[in-house]
């Protein structure tokens, strides 16, 4: 077999604000409940970052997490990607100010913006660096402040979202270029942009100079989510040359437990192979699946060298999946 080289997720780590706001909470501030809300979201409760949080904290608590998992320190870091929607500033790149923050050396920091998808998009990006040499250790987070984009009297879309941050340590390691190795094994990524209206924010500093509120077409979003997810699941899994039956973890973005259901439906993924933290996290758009696959490692359910499936969808349309094996 022919030697290659795989970016291994070495390290996960997972960080939530302390604020808990249930849907009772909601209830007072806008025409919903709690029972409307978990019939149609599956979600009970969402975290929100302190006034005094920027998303780069947020990402900041999780690397450090990830780091420590891993073995490794700043000093070791020479790229950092962070996949956000909820950047602390316009410019520069909340990743160069993670980098400030965590002390980690000079080296390679951006962000990428694909809205909920980012993180699997982020981890196509980190693979292209570490496969070829030019990154030893590598951050990606996903990190969100997604309650500052909302429109509190549209209940059709306060209620689904959350704050929180989730990171990997990517590193490169010799595979025989096989299903068994260790590593990111495939991807799959896609985007549509005639389906722009169907989830955006209205604002941004070239049309308005405003920073917006998040619109949804919810039910066109689910429409196009299970049948757009299920197809770039299967096309992800035939890059990494396996079948979807035989993923041991199914880490779905976590936008809405009906979505989930049906995705898995759809794939024949037995349920008890999904992880799901909407309930307790919402929707927290590019954090949410690392955050959901730091849970699942630190509870002992994902082990090392089981197969991953991951997936997301946000606004562009942007979509995408990724198989790895931990």
């Amino acid at each position: 077999m022919t030697r290659v080289l795989r970016s291994v997720v070495t390290g996960v780590g997972g960080y939530l604000p302390d604020e808990i706001v249930t849907n009772d909470d909601l209830a007072k501030v806008v025409d919903t409940s709690d029972e409307w809300i978990v019939e149609r979201t599956g979600i009970r409760t969402r975290r929100r970052a302190a006034p005094d949080q920027a998303v780069s904290d947020l990402a900041v608590e999780a690397a450090k997490r990830a780091l420590a998992a891993a073995g490794r320190t700043p000093a070791d870091i020479d790229l950092i990607i962070v996949a956000t929607t909820t950047p602390d500033l316009t410019f520069p790149a909340t990743a160069t100010i993670v980098q400030r923050k965590l002390g980690a050396p000079i080296g390679i920091a951006f962000d990428v913006q694909a809205v909920c998808s980012g993180f699997v998009y982020a981890l196509s990006v980190a693979d292209g660096f570490v496969t070829r040499g030019r990154s030893r250790c590598c951050l990606v987070i996903g990190a969100e402040t997604m309650t500052r984009l909302m429109d509190w009297t549209d209940r059709g879309t306060c209620v689904l979202f959350g704050d929180g941050a989730g990171a990997v340590v990517l590193e490169p390691q010799g595979g025989e270029g096989t299903i068994v190795d260790r590593g990111l094994l495939g991807f799959a990524l896609r985007a549509d942009g005639t389906k722009q209206d169907l989830l955006y924010v209205d604002g941004g500093p070239s049309t308005n100079g405003q920073v917006g509120k998040l619109r949804m077409q919810g039910n066109q979003v689910f429409r196009h989510a299970v049948v757009n997810i299920s197809e770039a699941v299967t096309a992800a899994a035939a890059d990494a040359g396996v079948e979807v039956s035989s993923v041991d973890w199914f880490i779905p973005h976590q936008a809405n437990q009906r979505i989930l259901e049906g995705v898995a439906r759809r794939l024949g993924i037995d349920e008890k192979k999904v992880v799901t933290t909407v309930g307790e996290h919402a929707n927290t758009s590019a954090a949410s699946i690392p955050l959901a696959m730091a849970q699942a490692v630190e509870d002992g359910r994902i082990k090392p060298g089981q197969l991953l499936l991951l997936e997301a969808m946000g606004g562009g349309l942007t979509w995408g999946a990724c198989v790895l094996r931990l």
